[in-house]
């Protein structure tokens, strides 16, 4: 097809520049904002201020969410994105991506690629005023929401020369990657605890001990290709976007949340099923309001808090975009409440969801979310609403007398939604709900959502088919974008080019690794993060485009299930990370006695291939953990096999107390061994049991 060219729209020939000026932050940078006249288009340009290390070459970064052009500015650390670039001769581009700040679907999607190549382009014009006459190449990246932006662009213009979407879904993904996750969260709250001992370190059958209905939606959710150890995650592991798709269904797909409850094939007509059992319908009558001020307050029933002013929010992490959405700002403790002349009752209550919806007075046929019962009088606390900007204004209409009915249906309804939007073209986790005929096993909506949504937010789907390079680095714990999604796109590169597909594209996936896109990890004794990879793959990518220097293999996997299956070593797995066999006392599962040695054995053999490389980092932690790290070997890393680059770590630990332990050794490896660079470590790690009785 044909490609767009910015250099020939009539919309973006107008740009301008409002600020040109050399700031010190963490790099030394001259920044260029501005845009196009007649359009919202903005753009913040960081070059480096003089040409002395500069390769004629710039990082584009696509946000998850559009609207801002300026969020890089301030970060720290390894996630800071313009320091990246300037160091490695770059200078970054952010932009708006042609609107305001808004989630999803843009009155004209196309103008995310278009409005991101003609900033790109004019990017271009500067570099050559502030550096002469040269083409500089571009990269364009970007996570989750802002991989699908960054392959779009990729896809629908020749404005950048190589692309790195890292942690990709498909079409499908939005909301079924997060429905069928919420509906395991719910029909498996009381075995959570035992299924992620299961699949931990030397654990065991993670189906033992669970009833038939339970059994049932584990195997779904696994099948769907959610992975079995992000389940350690359960006491925080949120939904996700749902909260705010919920909504946004009853939008496109008017009688779905009706259907489900009352047509044959759907779990909420089936009397015995577990949505009937944990539905709330919960009808009372408002006795007592109480809405904050914007000033300093005192909550009937919680401590002191003030309400603080709302920034503007930029967030751009991969989960942390769409939180924008939200009606409070999400510092504030002072929460709007109502009394209620009763409030559901009973041990087992699934409130996670619930609407509070206004059924008399002056604002009947408003909701908002329930967060919680206060336990106290019948009070209850209500959410921040997605997308529910007048909150206040609309509740502080409510008087006593009014009636609200208490209601999870619709969220409790949304988690099946996937079932019922199963695709015509293959893809892995949906083949469960296909019988053996071929055909659908529930009943299927008119429309499938998923790609309406993904084009909208993106401007076009994936389709495989570019020009130039591209690596997409992904994870084996992704929790959103579930770990076969990025396959399916490999796939299509490899239908359009063929026995080519090598020489335009890698997969590079890491283990141990959410989705999130920050440098702090939820927990450093089971997590690590993927940022490493994903800066190296963004030099490997322009070292590939300018130099002709192929990148390390994609990792090879397979998929079984549902569930991406890799070596155990990193000769059989490839890619760019290291991996790690480690053992006590010769298993990965071992019992003693309190005092008695455990020898620990690790090996850690790093893959070949784009130069060296060598083990930087190995440290020992134990998991209760209750220092930082109990060993630290990386000042004895000199034995590395300049052969086959493995390195063995031989220790012995013991335990005064009983209990359960995990031994986790944590490393890090760098292609040239540069210990002191923070952006291109990549991380690793592995964990074994023992327990002491």
């Amino acid at each position: 097809m044909d490609k767009y060219d910015p250099k020939t729209d009539p919309q973006f020939q107008k740009p301008y520049i409002d600020i040109e000026e050399i700031r010190e932050d963490t790099a030394r940078y001259r920044y260029v904002h501005g845009g196009f006249e007649g359009t919202e288009a903005r753009f913040s340009f960081f070059y480096p201020v003089s040409k002395e290390g500069y390769k004629g070459r710039f990082f584009h970064f696509m946000a998850p969410m559009q609207g801002h052009e300026d969020a890089s500015i301030g970060r720290t650390g390894i996630v800071d994105k313009i320091k990246f670039a300037i160091d490695n001769g770059a200078y970054f581009v952010e932009t708006n991506m042609g609107v305001g700040p808004i989630f999803g679907m843009a009155p004209d999607p196309t103008i995310i690629y278009r409005s991101s190549a003609a900033c790109a382009e004019y990017s271009r014009s500067v570099a050559v005023r502030l550096f002469g006459e040269h083409r500089p190449y571009g990269y364009i990246y970007g996570g989750s929401g802002g991989g699908f932006k960054s392959t779009s662009c990729f896809e629908n213009t020749q404005t950048w020369d190589g692309a790195c979407p890292y942690i990709i879904g498909t079409p499908m993904a939005i909301p079924c990657m997060f429905t069928v996750r919420a509906l395991a969260k719910r029909v498996l709250r009381h075995k959570l605890e035992q299924i992620a001992d299961a699949v931990d370190a030397g654990g065991g059958d993670m189906y033992a001990g669970l009833a038939k209905d339970e059994h049932a939606v584990l195997e779904e959710v696994t099948k769907m290709g959610f992975p079995p150890k992000v389940w350690f995650l359960h006491k925080t592991l949120d939904d996700g976007a749902l909260p705010v798709l919920t909504p946004n269904i009853a939008i496109m797909d008017p009688t779905y949340y009706e259907d489900f409850w009352k047509l044959p094939g759907y779990e909420g007509a089936d009397a015995d099923g577990t949505a009937q059992k944990d539905r709330v319908l919960h009808s009372a009558v408002i006795e007592e309001i109480y809405i904050p001020d914007e000033l300093s307050v005192k909550v009937p029933f919680e401590k002191d808090a003030r309400r603080i002013p709302k920034p503007v929010d930029k967030r751009t992490g991969a989960d942390e975009s769409w939180k924008r959405m939200s009606s409070l700002e999400p510092d504030v403790t002072d929460k709007i409440a109502l009394k209620l002349s009763s409030v559901p009752c009973g041990d087992d209550l699934y409130l996670y969801g619930t609407q509070v919806k206004i059924t008399s007075g002056e604002i009947a046929g408003y909701a908002v979310p329930l967060e919680r019962l206060t336990g106290s009088d019948n009070w209850i606390i209500i959410n921040e609403g997605f997308g529910l900007f007048d909150i206040l204004e609309k509740l502080s209409k409510l008087k006593p007398g009014d009636e609200v009915l208490l209601d999870n249906s619709d969220y409790i309804a949304i988690q099946y939604y996937h079932r019922h939007q199963v695709p015509d073209e293959y893809y892995e986790g949906f083949a469960q709900f296909i019988d053996s005929s071929g055909k659908p096993k529930y009943p299927q909506r008119p429309k499938l959502i998923g790609p309406i949504v993904t084009a909208g937010g993106a401007g076009s789907l994936q389709s495989g088919e570019f020009t130039g390079k591209m690596m997409n680095v992904c994870t084996l714990m992704d929790e959103s974008a579930l770990p076969w999604n990025p396959d399916w796109y490999a796939r299509k590169v490899a239908a359009y080019f063929g026995d080519k597909k090598d020489e335009h594209h890698r997969l590079w996936y890491i283990d141990n690794a959410l989705h999130s896109d920050g440098e702090k990890t939820q927990d450093d004794t089971h997590l690590i993060h993927y940022i490493g990879a994903l800066h190296q793959a963004l030099l490997d990518v322009s070292d590939w485009v300018e130099r002709g220097i192929a990148p390390m293999d994609s990792t090879c996997y397979s998929i079984k299930d549902g569930q991406v299956i890799v070596g155990d070593s990193a000769a059989e797995r490839r890619g760019i990370q290291p991996t790690i066999k480690f053992i006590v006392n010769g298993a990965e599962r071992t019992v003693v006695k309190p005092g008695e040695t455990v020898e620990l054995y690790a090996e850690i053999e790093l893959p070949k291939g784009a130069g060296a490389s060598i083990l930087t980092e190995a440290k020992l932690a134990v998991d209760p953990i209750e220092n930082e790290y109990l060993k630290d070997y990386s000042d004895n890393l000199d034995g590395q096999d300049s052969d086959s680059g493995n390195v063995i770590i031989r220790d012995e630990i013991s335990f005064d107390a009983t209990g359960v332990y995990f031994p986790v050794i944590r490393i890090k490896s760098q292609r040239n061994g540069v210990k002191d660079d923070i952006f291109t470590q990549i991380e690793n790690l592995k964990r074994a049991r023992v327990i002491v009785e």
